[in-house]
């Protein structure tokens, strides 16, 4: 029987790969940013067609988490005054952040620390979609490309809801994705930027 699972999780390695590779992100879209001086939030707006308690579970499981986000978790975030450890996924140098949970109101709110910045998900249930908003503060030299990353995690999210994951496609790899680089470019452009190199 082990060798059985062994050969049904080679099948969805191979059909994680092919999916990837016809996977193409949409156009920059629900996205905005709020400036305050040198401090940027990134505001990104998404439709998902889930219910709340379903997007809120991937927000806050560590299992689910390391299936789409751009860190790895190593506790639960589903309530608050939780304290974990946010392991950033690709980054140069082991880069963790250990970070306390400010808010969580199940299945409608989510708030912690990340990296430096402040991470918000609203979650707006809508009978069996959900209407996700996530505010991230994020160097303003780097918010194009924060946008950008985090429209393709959500994309990634959004599959994996669906029962179709894709993989995780964060750090140095979601850079060289082509999707990646458009998407950069089309959100520095409506952000009234210059793209960073």
């Amino acid at each position: 029987c082990k060798g059985k699972i062994n050969i049904n999780e080679k099948e969805d390695e191979e059909k994680k790969m092919t999916d990837r590779d016809q996977y193409d992100p949409g156009p920059a879209r629900g996205a905005s940013v709020e400036k305050d001086g040198e401090s940027w939030t990134l505001v990104l707006v998404r439709e998902i067609q889930h219910p709340a308690e379903k997007v809120w579970q991937a927000l806050t499981d560590p299992d689910e988490l390391r299936e789409w986000a751009p860190f790895d978790a190593d506790g639960k975030m589903d309530r608050t005054g939780a304290t974990v450890k946010l392991t950033t996924v690709g980054a140069p140098s082991l880069h963790v952040t250990e970070t306390k949970v400010t808010r969580a109101e199940a299945p409608r709110l989510l708030e912690y620390n990340w990296g430096g910045g402040d991470v918000r998900w609203v979650l707006e249930p809508r009978g069996n979609s959900t209407h996700l908003t996530l505010w991230a503060n994020i160097d303003r030299r780097y918010i194009s490309m924060g946008a950008a990353g985090w429209h393709i995690c959500l994309d990634v999210l959004d599959h994996l809801l669906d029962g179709d994951p894709l993989g995780r496609i964060v750090g140095p790899d979601v850079m060289k994705f082509g999707g990646w680089q458009r998407l950069n470019k089309e959100y520095a452009a409506q952000f009234g930027i210059e793209k960073p190199n």
